[in-house]
This record gives structure tokens, sequence and C-alpha cells, in this order.
């Protein structure tokens, strides 16, 4: 892989160039990040000096993101962006991802077009560097529209330099380091563009665009007959959006396969709604405003095979699924107190149109279940949405949950998955799928096999967040292949209404970084 990886291809917002120079006439400033300036040892000890001196003229050096002048360096300023004493028992990472993405807005603010990040050995967290790399990139992401019809705006930056004492370290954190945010890039493209721009036909053209001449294979079905008849629950949410061509529904199925003999197979499902208006359970009181972002999900799916396409991990296969659906209001939507036949042949009784995005992916879940049944390798399955307003209400708004099933559970995928981001900055909660919430979606009538939703907001509903996890489970039929069944499969369901990013605002592209350290890291 280059060292320079630019934005063309590798969808990164500028070229991200690994150096071990700090006085080189390419950069136009240095951005340092650090919890001290203790740290500042060695080749950085230089810096001590000009900060000394400014904090004599301003007391907000070393408290909140300064200019300082820089003489005798071709680079002329530095731009000092403290995390602040660190505490390791509530603080973590993000203290610096944080740091850093102040550190570059306050770097172009200043006229930087290429400026040299420089974040210190001693750092009390384990990715701190790559982090703090990944803040910056954040800072510099440009919505999609913005870069189609106005694309002065675009670069920001013509160039962004990673400093490390070691060459090595320095290229091979940049090449890393790219390929996660090259996937961050892609799912913000899907998951923050409006509902017309990423309706469920132009996300498949998008994606047909991205993976055209790589290692990911793309398959895209939008026949309604096929998926009448393989995924009866996401075309009923379909039935009213396919009426209007540039919204009916798309499934777009991803593959990869890396070098060497696979020793796990994953299948990732996402949730992509691309509007939702609620269907017949309309949302009203204002709260419709923002649900072009229901879709991050299947954004999230999307770029995790970035992520593969460009670092190429070895001896795993993966196969994901975007479940693109909008769920429109009108004379031909689906209703509450429809009994709908799953893929799995489950009656599945609506409660709720609202509750569309398990309709829209349980089907899908089935299909990744049977080719699932026919892999010889360990197997993971995954669902991605923005799901519940509970696991926002519950967690707040900056993690993901993960629950597992038994044979995930007994794999400690949650808290592995759970333990890789908080190492990288993506963080998530576990929680867990119990029985009540089997009881929950059991049917209450002979009519059904299992009830869809309730009638009442995830918001207010008690476990609001953990009961579609078995639903999903129930309507896939993966409630078969349990921990005590002959063919276990575990599965882990994730929902990222909370951690997919602030409206109006940047979509965060979460999971996509903590799911590649815990499954990617160690093959490459």
């Amino acid at each position: 892989m280059d060292a320079d990886i630019g934005p063309v291809g590798r969808r990164l917002a500028c070229p991200l160039v690994p150096t071990i120079d700090l006085h080189s006439s390419d950069w136009d400033g240095l951005m340092l990040v650090t919890d001290s300036v203790a740290n500042l040892t060695g080749p950085l000890e230089f810096l001590r000096a000009p900060l000394e001196q400014a904090k004599q003229l301003d007391d907000c050096v070393g408290n909140d993101v300064t200019v300082v002048g820089l003489t005798g360096l071709a680079s002329r300023r530095l731009i000092y962006s403290p995390t602040g004493p660190v505490n390791r028992d509530y603080d973590d990472v993000r203290r610096y991802r944080d740091a850093a993405e102040k550190a570059v807005k306050r770097a172009m603010k200043a006229g930087c077009k290429s400026p040299l990040l420089v974040v210190p050995p001693g750092y009390p967290f384990k990715q701190a560097w790559l982090v703090s790399v990944l803040g910056v990139m954040h800072g510099l992401y440009c919505p999609l529209e913005i870069r189609e019809d106005l694309p002065d705006k675009f670069p920001k930056l013509e160039q962004l330099g990673v400093w490390s004492e070691k060459e090595e370290a320095a290229v091979k954190g940049a090449q890393l380091t790219a390929g996660l945010e090259s996937g961050r890039f892609v799912a913000r493209d899907i998951g923050g563009s409006d509902p017309e721009r990423m309706a469920a036909p132009r996300v498949a053209d998008y994606v047909l665009h991205n993976f055209a001449n790589t290692v990911v294979q793309v398959k895209v079905f939008s026949d309604p007959v096929v998926l009448d008849r393989c995924y009866p629950l996401l075309s009923a949410v379909n039935r009213c959006a396919a009426t209007v061509n540039r919204h009916a529904a798309r499934v777009i199925e991803l593959q990869y396969v890396g070098e060497g003999p696979t020793d796990l197979t994953l299948f990732l499902v996402g949730k992509g709604v691309t509007y939702d208006t609620g269907g017949a359970d309309i949302k009203a009181g204002g709260v419709m405003a923002g649900m072009h972002r229901d879709k991050c999900g299947a954004a999230a799916v999307a770029g995790f095979f970035q992520v593969l396409s460009v670092l190429k991990p070895k001896r795993i296969k993966a196969v994901g699924y975007m479940s693109m659906v909008r769920n429109s209001v009108g004379t031909d939507c689906y209703v509450s107190d429809e009994i709908i036949k799953s893929r799995a042949g489950v009656r599945v009784r609506i409660g709720n149109t609202d509750a569309e995005g398990r309709m829209a992916m349980a089907d899908v879940l089935c299909h990744a279940k049977e080719r699932a049944l026919q892999e010889p390798n360990p197997t993971h399955l995954l669902t991605i949405a923005t799901l519940t307003g509970h696991a926002v209400r519950a967690m707040g708004p900056a993690y993901s949950i993960i629950l597992d099933n038994g044979p995930a559970a007994k794999l400690k995928t949650a808290a592995r998955v759970q333990d890789a981001g908080d190492m990288m900055g993506d963080p998530f909660e576990v929680s867990t799928i119990r029985r009540e919430d089997y009881d929950f979606v059991a049917g209450k009538s002979v009519y059904e096999d299992v009830l869809q939703a309730n009638n009442q907001p995830s918001t207010i509903t008690p476990r609001g967040h953990q009961y579609p996890a078995a639903f999903l489970i129930r309507a896939s039929g993966l409630d078969k292949h349990g921990i005590d069944s002959e063919r276990p499969l575990p599965y882990s369901h994730i929902d990222i209404a909370g951690s997919s990013g602030p409206y109006p605002g940047i979509p965060t592209g979460a999971p996509v970084v903590a799911l590649s350290a815990h499954f990617l890291l160690g093959r490459f």
C-alpha cells in the first residue's frame, strides 16, 4: 500500500503523509496534541520554549487550543491543542480525538493548508496516536452533496502530515488509519446524504461505483418479484415506496474473500431505511426531521467493506447485506394488524409500522443464516441498525449498544467488541437479551407466531432496545440455532441510534472502526 494515501479511490478528505521530519518545508503548521508538555522530549524538546513563552502572555495556553509562533521553522505556527489532564478512572482515548479535531479546525482558521500532526510518545492510551489522526480526519470530512455541488470547498487541506519518531511506525500507522478512515468516509457519505441523493437506487449506484475494480464483489437485487419471494417483510415496507421508481427498494450484497485459508466468516446485515415517515403510524410532532439518517446501519456495512477493500485482511470471508428501503405513507402502505409470513415461515403480526427497521432486516438475516449454515468455518452474524430511540434514552447519544445471542455470549463477543471500541474511541455499551424480551415478542393470539412491536414508542417501552433483538432472532429462525442446538450460530445485534452522529451534523461512521479493530486487526 502506498505511504501517501490520497482521496482518489481511497475515500479520504486529503492525502495522508507519514513523516519523521518535523522541519520540512512541506508543513505550514505543527498541530500538537498531548496531555502534558512533559512528553516533549528528544526531537520534540524544541517546542517547550515557545510554549513556555506563550504561557507567560496568555493563560489560555494549556487550557484551550491556541496558536503560537515558531521562529526558525518553515512551519511558522504551532497549533497547541491540549487534552487536559487525563483521569484514567473515567477518561478515555476520545480526549485525544476531540483535541485533534479542535486542532485541525483551528489550524485551518489560521490559514494552514499542509499541517503536520504531532502526538508525542508517552500518551496513556495505546491507540492515542491513531485515534488522534482519526479525529483530524473527522474534522476534515466534507459531505457528498457539497463535494458534488460546490467542489471548490473540497478538499479543505492539500495534505495532512502525521509524525512519528520511527519511519516504519509512521508508515504503518498512516496506512492503517487511512484504511479505517476510508470506511468511515463511505459510511458518512451514505448515512448522511439526503433522502433523494441517497434513495435506495442511488445508494446502489454509489456502492457499485465505489467498489468497481476492487476486491469486493457487489450484487444488487431490485426485481419486485424477487423481493416479494425472498424478503417478504422488507417487501411489505417497500409496498408504498415501490410505486415511485426512484424510491423503490434495493437489497445490496457485498462479498470479500481474503488471501489464505479462511478461519472466520462474517455476515453483516445493515438497516438502510432511506427515509422513515413512520408509515401509517406516522411520526408526528416534528420528530420526522432527521429520518434520512435511518440508513446508517447499512452505511456502516458499506464502510466496513471499504476497510476490507483497502486493507485486504487475510484468512477472512465477509458477506454483507444492505437492506435499502423507504418507509413511505400512502394508499398502499402496510398497516398495523397485518400478518405477514417471514422467509423463515414465521407468522408476524404488525404492531407498529414505525418499527420498520427490524422488518427490513429480518428476512435478509434469515438469508444470511441459511448461507452461514453452509460455511464449514467459524461464522458470526451481525445486524447493525439505527433501530430504537430507547438506545439513546438508555445509554446516551455517544454509544453503540451490542447484544449477543447465546452462542455469541459464549464467545464473549459483546465484551470483546466493547474492548476494541474503547481502545479505538468508538465506544460500546453491552446489553443483554433476556427471557422477558422473548416473551414480549411472542404471539398474543392463535393468529401469529410473533409480534413485531407494541403500540408505544420505544423510548417509553421497558426494554425498548432489547426486545427487537429477540424479534430478529425469532422472525429469522435464528432461535433454532441457539446454544443448545446441533448447529449454534453466534449472532450479535448492534443498535447505533445513539452513536451514528448528531442531526444536524456530520455522521460518525460508527461502528466501522470498532468492528474493524475486533475482527480485522492481526490479519494484515
